[in-house]
This record gives structure tokens, sequence and C-alpha cells, in this order.
């Protein structure tokens, strides 16, 4: 016996840390007794069934029919123009404004433009900046 095991000094087998239950007499369980049934607290509603799930048509400005994509190579010829000097302006006008051309190339192009507005505005805010400073060390005499 093992003097350290104070819990077990019954354990004649060797098995150490194994606590072992007082003795409880039986008790005797309680007849089954049903619940009471579930009461709902809110009125019963109708089963109603829902409609059936419509798929959403597409959103479409105005037109009944899905528009065509603007092919690869009709993007193709566009980025070609687009490199020649003075057409690519004149062009880009056209595809922008042009009731015949498609519309993600139209907005496509009517955004091009506006960045180019935007560029067209900042280079003369910006040498208007840089020729006041040039002019300003012109007359104080940096400059001989």
């Amino acid at each position: 016996m093992d003097n350290n095991n104070l819990f077990d000094k019954d354990n004649q087998n060797g098995d150490q840390g194994q606590f072992q239950q007082p003795y409880q007499p039986y008790q005797q369980q309680q007849p089954y007794q049903p619940q009471q049934p579930y009461q709902q607290q809110q009125p019963y509603q109708s089963y109603q069934p829902q409609q059936p799930y419509q798929q959403q048509q597409p959103y479409q400005s105005g037109d009944s029919e899905l528009e065509e994509p603007v092919s690869f190579a009709d993007w193709m010829l566009s980025m070609l123009i687009m490199c020649i000097p003075c057409v690519n302006i004149i062009m880009m006008f056209v595809w922008a404004f042009s009731s015949d051309t498609k519309k993600s190339k139209s907005n496509y192009f009517k955004a091009a433009l506006v960045w180019m507005l935007i560029a067209v505005v900042l280079s003369v805010v910006m040498m208007g900046a840089f020729g006041a400073i040039f002019a300003s060390m012109i007359d104080s005499g940096y400059y001989y």
C-alpha cells in the first residue's frame, strides 16, 4: 500500500490516483409526468406559398435588345487610328458623340476626352506658374 495515496486506502492492485465515490443508497425516481402541451403565443398564420423566383432582366437603357460588344478587330483598328497625329483627336470626338458608335466604345472615348481636358488644364496652370517663377527670377537679376 502506498502511503501517499490517501484517497484509495483499499487499493491492493497498485492503481494509484483513483478516487472512489462514497456509497449512495438507491433513490427512487419520480414517476413520469407528461409535460404540458406547447402553447403558441402568436395566433396561427395560414401558410401562403411564395411566388416563384423570377430572374430580373438586366438593365437596358431604352433599347429592347442587348447591344453586341465591340469586337477585337474594331478595338485594334481604333488603337491604330489613335496613333495618327491630329486624326486621333478628331476621331475621339466622332466616336464619343456619334449615334452609330456602340455604347461601350462611346463611353470609353468620352472618358478619354475628359482626361485629355484635365491634362490640358493642368498643363496651362503649370506653365503659368513656372512662367511666373521664371519671370520673377529674370526681373530680380538671377540671370545676366
